[in-house]
């Protein structure tokens, strides 16, 4: 199923893919290298586990077993919370769920044309701060709509515009037109806040998995380029890296909604030539993070990704970053947009929120 790929990092991805029995590597820097907000339960609490059964009740296929078209049409998290909120004879209608934040779908001008974005706006006059939002999906599949829900939880919460871009989709765009749409979003924030009600000297970078990864390399593309500076960098259970040995992914390998499988199918549809896993706007972990403004990484316990963000941490502190981290033991990959039904999403959104609203205020 997947092209043979020779770099190290490449190798070890497809490694990841094969006995998911396996134990975790011995690792000797373990014990200084994981952080303490790392650690997991192993097991989702009841909450995420009637929305993972609810997921699995809508007969989603094993995504790398899909082609990219075929996965883009598959049930997503986002369908298991509107299928429970209507079991509870509840509104799914977004003013309902996130009241006082307006949105309006349009296009600004992309590196390749023009790309779609989400505008959410609270209620008021303005200026208010601006974040940029990027989905998740590992870029090859997801969208503004499937991830409408972090968004505009963002924006009710930080009280501020988010900015939701639809960047181009892998295989179709392969690397890096993910990472280029993302900072051709941000300096259109920039050059554009006030037209939006926004402040152009309060704007932030947000994103989930993928999007994570998006947030955190445009703040490096910003850094690289001397562009204004994000006030703030949010980055949601991150990609950080490609190697699919890692504890967690070893850990994880069959977790759901997100597994080991399903990372290696995106990371071999993004990647043009095996040396792009290794490039460090995917592998963070090996970017220039010196310079970054304070960032806030938010994690789920059950997660393949977990062990990503125990190294993202780790070299953002080494490169002399402000870092605030929280783990939410018993949450899964994809928690942080179902506020609506998971108190792990409410308080996830909330300490967020207060993260980004802190920077905006400094």
């Amino acid at each position: 199923m997947f092209r043979s790929l020779s770099i190290l990092s490449v190798a070890a991805v497809l490694v990841g893919c094969g006995d998911k029995t396996q134990d975790p590597v011995p690792d000797s820097t373990a014990a200084t290298m994981t952080p303490p907000a790392a650690e997991a339960s192993g097991t989702p609490n009841a909450e995420m586990r009637q929305i993972l059964d609810t997921l699995g009740a809508l007969g989603g296929k094993p995504i790398p077993t899909l082609t990219p078209a075929e996965a883009r049409q598959q049930p997503t998290p986002a369908d298991a919370v509107t299928r429970i909120l209507l079991a509870q004879g509840k509104d799914t209608a977004s003013s309902v769920l996130v009241p006082g934040v307006t949105s309006l779908d349009r296009t600004i001008p992309g590196p390749a044309g023009a790309l779609p974005v989400r505008i959410y706006t609270p209620d008021g006059d303005g200026p208010f701060p601006v974040i940029v939002y990027y989905h998740g999906g590992g870029w090859v599949i997801g969208n503004k709509a499937v991830y409408d829900g972090g968004a505009r939880g963002l924006s009710k919460g930080a009280n501020a515009v988010v900015v939701s871009v639809d960047y181009r989709l892998a295989p179709e765009h392969k690397f890096p037109a993910q990472h280029d749409d993302a900072l051709a979003t941000y300096r259109w924030a920039l050059a554009n806040a006030a037209s939006i009600k926004g402040d152009p000297a309060r704007v932030a970078l947000a994103g989930e998995s993928a999007g994570g990864n998006l947030a955190v390399a445009t703040a490096v593309a910003a850094v690289a380029q001397k562009l204004q500076l994000p006030t703030h960098v949010l980055s949601v259970y991150p990609i950080a890296q490609a190697d699919t040995t890692t504890p967690s992914y070893v850990r994880f390998a069959d977790a759901k909604p997100l597994n080991r499988p399903m990372m290696a199918w995106f990371l071999n549809h993004t990647a043009g030539a095996p040396a792009d896993l290794a490039d460090p706007r995917i592998s963070l972990v090996g970017a220039s993070l010196a310079g970054l403004p304070p960032v806030t990484i938010v994690s789920a316990g059950v997660d393949p990704l977990l062990s990503d963000a125990d190294q993202l941490e780790t070299a953002l502190r080494a490169a002399g970053v402000s870092v605030e981290r929280r783990t939410w033991g018993g949450a899964t990959h994809e928690f942080f947009g179902m506020a609506a039904v998971l108190a792990d999403a409410r308080e996830a959104q909330a300490f967020a929120s207060d993260r980004l609203k802190a920077s905006f205020a400094n």
